[in-house]
């Protein structure tokens, strides 16, 4: 009897409830991986290019020319994005707004910082979700394995007398659930972790050419 115990037979003689807790860790799976595979790509293209683009940009005669080098050679808008801002400051006038009265010290750092932000917001979209597959599916696991055991004791109950085989093999079994829980979350935390990690060099390349660029914008300026 207990060669046929595995996951095929749990899942044959499961209930709605391991069913359903089966296809929530399997759509945390593919969420997770298809994040992983998507954000790894980008942020691996960036913080290979990062320091390269912003060498690329500085070595072009205007910003206009610098804004198109970065636009053919980013996977995604982020240094591109604030020499656009750069190149808005340069041609507007002053105007009669808030933004218009105040310094052009002033007016550069709110502009880059907004964009900083919003460079910052592209880079960690979809961590919040690959953090919480990781603190989560381990639980969900948990509480499949915990259900198929109660399941199965409420099963082996009604036999009479109950032998240790009779309870080690669904119990065993049901512990399949806690597997699949941590092989949904153990690639979801290492990734989430490495992408951090490689977040904040990219973040810190972006912060420097954010204070050169405000730099050149207030010499011009002045």
């Amino acid at each position: 009897m207990n060669n046929s115990l595995g996951l095929a037979h749990m899942l044959s003689n499961a209930d709605l409830v391991i069913w359903l807790t089966a296809i929530v860790l399997l759509v945390m799976s593919v969420i997770s991986w298809t994040l992983i595979i998507a954000k790894g790509r980008i942020i691996r293209k960036l913080r290979r290019l990062a320091a390269a683009d912003a060498a690329a940009f500085w070595r072009c005669q205007s910003l206009q020319e610098g804004l198109q080098t970065l636009q053919s050679q980013e996977p995604m808008p982020l240094m591109s994005a604030m020499a656009q801002v750069a190149i808005d400051l340069s041609q507007s006038g002053r105007e009669a707004s808030l933004d218009g009265q105040s310094t052009l010290e002033d007016r550069v750092t709110r502009r880059l910082r907004s964009a900083l932000h919003a460079a910052t917001s592209g880079l960690e979209s979809g961590l919040v979700t690959l953090a919480s597959i990781g603190a989560t599916a381990p639980f969900v696991g948990l509480f499949g394995t915990v259900w198929s055991i109660y399941q199965a004791l409420i099963s082996i109950s009604g036999n009479g007398q109950i032998m240790i085989e009779q309870v080690a093999g669904p119990v065993g079994e049901a512990l399949i659930m806690t597997a699949f829980g941590l092989f949904v979350a153990i690639p979801a935390v290492l990734a989430y972790n490495a992408l951090t990690r490689s977040n904040r060099i990219i973040l810190a390349e972006l912060d420097a050419f954010a204070n050169d660029l405000r730099a050149h914008l207030l010499r011009r300026g002045a």
